[in-house]
C-alpha cells in the first residue's frame, strides 16, 4: 500500500459469486487451493461460500475458515434465521469471520420475487442483522438490486441496519444496469443523507452485464466507497463481476487520482489468475486487461520501437509488477523430485507423500514427451491428479484412435466404471467425436455437450493442450470438466470423463444473487 493512502478493502467473491458461472462449481479441495492463493495475494476478505446452500458448501466454508488465517473469512446468508445460523456455525473456526446477509430492496424484486411490502422488508433486514451480530462481531448487509431501488427507501433500510449492528454496507448493482456517474452519485448521496453512515464502511458489488462493472466500482470509490467486491478474472454469473486485477491495478496505477490503495501483493495476480482459470476451466481471453497473454505484448513496429527506447511510451504498468516475469523457471526430464517440489512450493502448491509421488510420476511421463516443463504444466498436472483422487465413478484406462484422411475416424476406449474395466468403440465425424461416442457407448449418460474448448497451456508444438468440456445432464445441471495432455484427443477424453464425474457428484446447492 502506498504511504499515506486510505485503505481500500478488497473483498473477493470468486468462491461464491464466481462459482455461479455455469459449470464453474468447485470441490472443497479446489476451493481451498484458491483460498490459499487469495490469502497469499493479500485479499482482505474472502467470501468463501453460501453455507446454507448444501452440506458441501458448508464444509468448504468451514475448511477455509480453519486453513486461512491472514484474510477475514465471510459466509453469505439470506435474511433468514436458518441461513444466518448456518453461516455462523461454519465460521466458528475462523481467526476473523464475517456474516454477509442480504435482502432485495428494489420495487420489482420486492413485488415479483419476495412478494413483501417495503415495511416487511425493512423489518426482515433489521432482524437478520441483529441475529447475525449476536453470532459474529463483523456483519455486512446488502440491499440486493440497490442500483434499481428507490433512494429514499435505501436510506431508511441502511440507517436501520447500521443501528442494528451492520458495520459494512454493500451497494450491489445486481443486474449491471447502472452507469458510472449515476452509480457513484448514488453511493455519495447515501453517505451524505444517512445520519449514521460514518459508523459503517460502504462497499460496492457490480455486475458486468453492460461491461461497466469495473467503471461503476471505481466511480463508487471516487465517491467514498472503501470496499470493492470483485472476482479473479471477472468470473461470475452471466457476464461476470468486476475483475479484481483491474480494480487493484487501476487504483495502484492512477495514484494521482485515487486517495486510497490496497494491500494486494500485485506480483501474485497472474499466478492466481492462472490457478482460477485452470480449476474452473474458464480460459482467460488473450486481450484481457492485466492477465491476458497479450496484455503486455507489442506487435506494432512503432510500439515496439517506443517501448525499447522508453518503456513508459506504451506501457503504463510493468509486466513484472503483476507477476508475468515471476515463476518462469523451466524443468526437464533430468530434474529431480526436490526441484519439482520446490517449484510447486513456489507456486503455492503444498503436497507431500503419496500425492507428491504421483505428481512426480506424471511429471516424468510428461518430460519424456515435452522438452521443457513450465509452471502452467505443473499446475495442470496437479489439478488433474486432484480430480482423479476425487473421482471414483469413472476413470480413463486407454484410448486408441484410427484417423485417416478420407475415412471416418474410429475410437476404442477403455473406461473403468466403479472399479470394473469396460471397453467401447465408435465411429465419429472426427477423432474427438469418435472418442466421446465411444465413452458414451460405455456409460450411457445421455448428456448434452454444450461446450468444447481447446487452449495451449504453453507455447511450442509439444505444448500440452488443455481441453474444457461442458456437459448438461438429464436433470438440467451443467458442469465443466478439464483434461490436459500433449495429445489433444487424450486430453479431450480426460475432460469428458472429468465432467461425467462431476455430474455424478452431489448437487443440491442454491445460488443467491447479489
Amino acid at each position: 500500500m502506498q504511504h499515506g493512502k486510505e485503505p481500500l478493502i478488497i473483498f473477493d467473491t470468486t468462491l461464491r459469486d464466481g462459482e455461479q458461472s455455469p459449470g464453474a462449481a468447485m470441490t472443497r479441495d479446489e476451493k481451498l487451493r484458491i483460498a490459499t492463493a487469495l490469502e497469499r495475494l493479500g485479499v482482505d476478505v474472502i467470501e468463501a461460500g453460501f453455507p446454507a446452500a448444501s452440506p458441501g458448501d458448508f464444509g468448504a466454508v468451514r475448511a477455509i475458515a480453519v486453513a486461512v488465517k491472514d484474510s477475514r473469512i465471510c459466509g453469505l446468508a439470506r435474511a433468514r434465521e436458518e441461513d444466518i445460523r448456518r453461516a455462523g456455525e461454519a465460521l466458528v473456526p475462523a481467526a476473523a469471520g464475517r456474516i454477509h446477509t442480504f435482502i432485495a430492496t428494489s420495487p420489482i424484486h420486492m413485488q415479483s420475487k419476495l412478494r413483501m411490502r417495503p415495511d416487511e422488508v425493512l423489518e426482515r433486514a433489521v432482524a437478520a442483522v441483529r441475529l447475525a451480530r449476536s453470532l459474529c462481531d463483523d456483519v455486512e448487509f446488502s440491499p440486493e438490486d440497490a442500483g434499481r431501488s428507490e433512494e429514499d427507501f435505501l436510506c431508511r433500510v441502511i440507517e436501520a441496519v447500521i443501528e442494528a449492528g451492520a458495520r459494512t454496507i454493500n451497494i450491489p448493482d445486481t443486474v449491471g444496469y447502472n452507469l458510472p456517474e449515476r452509480f457513484g452519485q448514488l453511493v455519495g448521496n447515501l453517505r451524505q443523507r444517512i445520519p449514521n453512515s460514518d459508523r459503517a464502511i460502504f462497499s460496492v458489488h457490480c455486475h458486468n452485464d453492460l461491461g461497466l462493472a469495473v467503471a461503476n466500482s471505481l466511480s463508487a470509490v471516487m465517491h467514498g466507497a472503501r470496499q470493492v467486491e470483485c472476482t479473479i478474472n471477472g468470473l461470475g454469473e452471466r457476464a461476470g463481476n468486476a475483475a479484481l486485477e483491474e480494480i487493484v491495478m487501476a487504483v495502484r496505477t492512477r495514484g494521482d487520482v485515487f486517495s486510497c490503495d490496497t494491500r494486494i501483493d500485485t506480483t501474485q495476480i497472474v499466478p492466481t489468475s492462472k490457478l482460477v482459470s485452470t480449476i474452473t476451466g474458464f480460459p482467460v481471453q488473450p486481450n484481457k486487461a492485466i492477465v491476458g497473454a497479450n496484455a503486455f505484448a507489442h506487435e506494432s513496429g512503432i510500439h515496439q520501437d517506443g517501448v525499447l527506447k522508453h518503456r513508459e511510451t506504451y506501457e503504463i504498468m510493468r509486466a513484472e509488477d503483476v507477476g508475468w516475469a515471476a515463476n518462469r523457471m523451466t524443468l526437464g526430464k533430468l530434474s529431480g523430485r526436490a526441484a519439482v517440489r520446490a517449484r510447486l512450493e513456489a507456486l503455492g502448491i503444498h503436497i507431500e507423500g503419496d500425492a507428491l509421488n504421483q505428481v512426480f510420476v506424471r511429471f516424468k511421463d510428461l518430460a519424456d514427451r515435452k522438452a521443457e516443463i513450465f509452471d502452467e504444466d505443473l499446475q495442470a498436472l496437479v489439478n488433474e491428479d486432484l480430480q482423479e483422487e476425487q473421482s471414483d465413478q469413472y476413470r480413463l484406462g486407454y484410448l486408441k484412435v484410427c484417423s485417416e484422411m478420407g475415412t471416418h475416424p474410429e475410437a476404442t476406449v477403455e473406461v473403468w466404471v466403479e472399479g470394473v474395466a469396460r471397453t467401447g468403440s465408435a465411429v465419429g465425424g472426427g477423432p474427438v467425436d469418435a472418442a466421446f461416442q465411444a465413452i458414451e457407448r460405455i456409460v450411457g449418460s445421455g448428456v448434452r455437450l454444450q461446450l468444447y474448448s481447446v487452449n495451449a497451456i504453453t507455447t511450442g508444438t509439444d505444448a500440452q493442450g488443455e481441453v474444457t468440456v461442458r456437459l448438461q445432464g438429464k436433470d438440467g445441471r451443467t458442469v465443466n470438466g478439464q483434461g490436459s495432455d500433449t495429445d489433444i484427443v487424450v486430453a479431450s477424453a480426460k475432460a469428458y470423463i472429468s465432467a461425467l464425474n462431476r455430474l455424478g457428484a452431489p448437487a443440491g446447492r442454491q445460488h443467491p444473487q447479489l
